[in-house]
């Protein structure tokens, strides 16, 4: 027991030594695959030995059971708000009040950038992490230490055993880190989150960690709660003290002497900020001083030694000309503004989305408003607000239809929900065109020749009713339609018979089965093997597939005994089209090459192979693709023109590739 006990402590001693190097230095000293060894070392003794299993161990990072619910946590001190300033002239005001308060005494200003993300209070009492908690309304907050405990940076154990530790800070989402999630809700037919800041938040809010935990929050420290046994005398010795405990600081924090010195800085980031990789949406000047902070006091809300300047969003104010509702493949109908094209971003913007009834609802929007629109983290278009004050008289209130306006059904408001959507189902012809372009698509069923246009066609001359339409469809039948000659009929028959050997990840990632993207079809694939193996699996089974949830586990359960979806996968058997994945190869067919752990990114263009056969290999050696770099890519293969990606790589440290660099990798000879 006690040489069990000692590897165990010498496990999570490198663990927690790595996950610092990591998250914190940016300067990782071991591959993901034998970091993930280690833990799962680490793992298999604690399941052996479950009375050496702590609360600080890093296997409580990966997330146990979902929650019943949340509990209220009472902050020990109030977690006040900040004031906000919006000018120069703001700022000169605070310094003299400041100064005036202080009897004309030098003081010192820390400048650090105001991180987009949620405030949170997090607790250790004897040097062991126990309670993470929402600022909420100040005096009590949401206990989330299930999902604190999931984000990387965050230390489980202090370096010190202090009687009681509070770190304050703030929980963020990365911009790559967003991205990635939205295209993720986009391919198992979600709606895509606003912002990184709104969907930091409902992350925190999941009842399920381990879902918590797929959307890789990060956590900048920027100040001590109520701490016992510690002695500082200021910020910067607070956020010195805060680093050498392991949290992660933001790196640009610089103190300044006077008022018009931190005005330059704040203004030399309101441009730059937009090449971080994570929101800001301003400043926040404090005093340095503890012992003046005392003196300055607070009032009822806030600090009187803190302020935080607030960066201008990029706005522009614009006519909404009208509104398309567009039908999606689930029947839904989202309502999509079309706006006189204005600039924002260094992009012109003539549509957006406003997502659903209550969203328009809220911001009282009407056709023929003027309409204030910026750009969601320099993202998405968003409108913030109509300009009510601006109207004439003839703008119209906008109204969700009673029938669809593809296939003529009647629309129904969800119960208790947001959404109008379309009864027709099946028949509606928009869902079936909706549904016909996630098969297509090339990470499913890659249908060359079958674009949009096509689909709008062969759906509107009723050749194609559904999916497995397609694999009926003839050259006679093309070649009638408008616009459509015999070669080019010909080359969609052919690549319609090519997607017949795609087999059963690329199949599923396109039958619009509810909550299944690419990735979670990669994963049933890998775990039955075939359609048959997956449509008899119990919604328990599906749950214990790790990645899968129980919400995801009973949808797809649902669609395989559904008779007409049942028919579909029968149609297609019969058709010819492949229904069972092939095996990955072992490394020793594969010349010993082993992938398992890497993620790659492919950018640019490449000489001899297409994006999707790369990445086809990357995933028949054991690899992950991914479509934006992050502090997680173990790899990014570089062709030519390859842009941003490329700067952000080495931003990040990650390794490069040539293409032939990667063919070198991978031990296969080029040519």
């Amino acid at each position: 027991m006690t040489n069990v006990k000692k590897r165990i402590d010498e496990l999570r001693t490198q663990i927690d030594n790595h996950n610092h190097r990591y998250y914190v230095d940016a300067s990782p000293e071991i591959s993901d695959r034998d970091f993930d060894r280690l833990l799962e070392e680490l793992k298999s003794l604690e399941e052996q030995h479950p009375d050496l299993l702590t609360a600080d161990s890093p296997t409580q990072r990966v997330g146990g059971k979902p929650i019943a619910g949340f509990v209220t946590v009472r902050h020990r001190e109030p977690m006040l708000s900040i004031d906000n300033s919006y000018s120069a002239d703001d700022l000169r005001e605070f310094d003299k009040r400041i100064r005036k308060l202080l009897g004309g005494e030098p003081v010192t200003y820390v400048v650090e950038l105001k991180i987009d993300g949620v405030a949170m209070s997090l607790t250790y009492d004897d040097g062991v992490f126990t309670t993470g908690a929402t600022r909420g309304d100040g005096e009590q907050g949401d206990d989330v230490t299930h999902n604190i405990r999931t984000i990387g940076d965050v230390p489980l154990k202090l370096p010190e055993a202090l009687p009681h530790f509070e770190a304050r800070g703030e929980v963020y989402m990365t911009r790559a880190a967003f991205a990635a999630n939205n295209r993720r809700r986009i391919a198992e037919g979600d709606e895509p989150a606003a912002n990184p800041r709104n969907f930091a938040a409902g992350s925190l809010k999941l009842l399920d960690p381990k879902e918590s935990r797929k959307r890789r929050l990060q956590f900048f420290a920027y100040a001590l709660g109520p701490c016992e046994g510690v002695t500082v005398k200021s910020h910067l010795e607070s956020l010195d003290l805060l680093r050498r405990f392991g949290f992660q600081i933001s790196p640009n924090i610089e103190a300044f002497d006077t008022i018009d010195a931190v005005i330059d800085y704040c203004n030399s980031w309101a441009t730059k900020r937009h090449d971080l990789g994570y929101e800001t949406d301003g400043m926040v000047i404090k005093v340095n001083d503890f012992a003046q902070r005392k003196r300055l006091g607070t009032t009822s809300k806030s600090p009187r030694w803190v302020i935080a300047y607030k960066f201008a969003a990029e706005q522009g104010m614009t006519k909404l000309v009208s509104i398309d509702l567009q039908v999606g493949k689930l029947g839904t109908l989202t309502p999509v503004a079309n706006l006189e094209p204005v600039k924002l971003a260094g992009t012109t913007v003539s549509r957006a989305s406003l997502h659903n009834a209550d969203f328009i609802e809220a911001k009282d929007i009407r056709v023929g408003d003027m309409v204030v629109v910026e750009k969601a983290g320099e993202i998405i278009p968003y409108v913030v607000r109509s300009e009510p004050e601006a109207r004439t008289g003839s703008e119209k209130v906008i109204q969700f239809p009673t029938a669809c306006p593809a296939c003529g059904s009647p629309v129904e408001r969800d119960k208790n929900g947001v959404f109008y959507r379309c009864t027709g189902g099946r028949k509606c012809t928009g869902q079936i065109k909706e549904v016909l372009r996630a098969f297509a698509r090339r990470s499913a069923m890659d249908i060359e020749g079958l674009g949009e246009k096509i689909i709008e066609q062969l759906v509107d001359a009723g050749l194609v009713n559904g999916i497995p339409d397609l694999y009926r469809l003839t050259l006679d039948g093309l070649v009638a339609l408008e616009r459509m000659g015999k070669k080019s009929a010909q080359n969609l028959l052919d690549g319609i018979a090519a997607s017949k050997e795609r087999g059963l990840a690329r199949l599923l990632a396109g039958l619009a089965i509810p909550h299944v993207g690419d990735s979670v079809a990669d994963l049933l694939a890998n775990e039955f093997g075939d359609v048959e193996a997956l449509t008899s699996a119990s919604a328990d089974r599906l749950n214990e597939i790790p990645g899968i949830g129980p919400i995801m586990a009973q949808a797809i359960h649902e669609f395989f005994q559904d008779d007409h979806n049942r028919r579909i996968v029968d149609d297609l058997r019969a058709l010819g089209v492949k229904l069972a994945q092939d095996q990955r190869p072992s490394p020793a067919q594969t010349g010993g090459v082993d992938l398992t752990g890497k993620t790659f990114v492919v950018t640019g263009t490449l000489a001899r192979y297409s994006r999707e056969d790369i990445e086809a290999l990357i995933r028949q050696l054991g690899g992950k693709p991914t479509g934006s770099v992050s502090n997680n890519t173990s790899f990014l293969i570089a062709g030519e023109k390859a842009g941003s990606k490329l700067d952000k790589a080495k931003q990040l440290g990650v390794t490069v590739l040539t293409e032939d660099e990667f063919d070198k990798l991978i031990a296969k000879e080029s040519g």
